[in-house]
This record gives C-alpha cells, sequence and structure tokens, in this order.
C-alpha cells in the first residue's frame, strides 16, 4: 500500500530498525565515498587522536538513517530534503574475526513530524541512537507525497 498524504497525522510512527555496522561496511564506504581517513579504518590512530576507536562516517550513518524512511515511502526520490546534526560518534568494534557480527548497533525510528497540505509534504522526525545515546539530532526528512 501506498503512504498517502491525506493518511497522516502528526506523531503517527513510521517504524523503526536497526543497523549493524562492521568495519568491513566503513571500508566499503570510504572507497564509495573517497573519506579514507584513518579514523574510520585504523584504531591505533583513531585512538592516538582522542577517539574512543574506530568510528563510522557521520555520512554513512545519517545515509544508513534515512533508509528507514526511503523504505517506508518506497520511493527514494520522494525524500526532497534531509538534514540533521552529529552529536556523538558511532564506535565501531573490530568483529572481523566473528564474520556477520556487527561492531555496533544503530536503532533509528521515525515519526510524523508535520504534514503540509498545500505543499504535498510531510516531514518524518528521526530518533538515531547507539548505545543508548542519540548520534544524530534534528535528523528531519522531508518527503513529497500524493
Amino acid at each position: 500500500m501506498a503512504v498517502s498524504l491525506a493518511t497522516l497525522e502528526v506523531g503517527q510512527q513510521i517504524g523503526s530498525t536497526t543497523i549493524g555496522i562492521t568495519r568491513q561496511d566503513l571500508v566499503r564506504y570510504a572507497g564509495a565515498s573517497g573519506d579514507f581517513n584513518p579514523i574510520h579504518w585504523n584504531q591505533a590512530f583513531a585512538e592516538g587522536v582522542g577517539l574512543p576507536g574506530v568510528i563510522a562516517h557521520g555520512m554513512f550513518t545519517m545515509g544508513a538513517a534515512v533508509q528507514l524512511v526511503t523504505d517506508w515511502v518506497g520511493d527514494p526520490a520522494a525524500v526532497v530534503d534531509y538534514q540533521t546534526r552529529f552529536t556523538k560518534p558511532v564506535v565501531v568494534d573490530d568483529t572481523t574475526a566473528q564474520p556477520g557480527e556487527p561492531g555496533a548497533v544503530v536503532e533509528v525510528a521515525g515519526v510524523v513530524g508535520a504534514v503540509d497540505a498545500d505543499a504535498s509534504t510531510a516531514r518524518i522526525d528521526l530518533t538515531v541512537t547507539f548505545a543508548g545515546q542519540k548520534v544524530l539530532v534534528k535528523a528531519q526528512a522531508v518527503v513529497r507525497l500524493p
């Protein structure tokens, strides 16, 4: 069933998901994005600059979180705006010796934050947490709906 603007109400939940992240995911993302900063793959380097360990790219976390919205709306092109602020790093433990085991798990939940009938849009507010703390705040995606 397609999402319709007429059926949405502020506060309505669109769903939730968990995202398992491995260091291999970070290496793949580095290749795709061109961001090879060693804080995203080298434990000693990350700790040497004062981080608690290897951290996920902020844009990786942001992109993974909005997948909840694109899955819900059924069309990635329906997302016409997406913004957030980064507040805490997602530390990804080394689980390469345990294939398939995530080094970090991010939780994402979404609710309808606003509906604009004149613009045919809805704002979806995302809550994105890692280890019980918000890692993205004011994470908001605007979708255009029929």
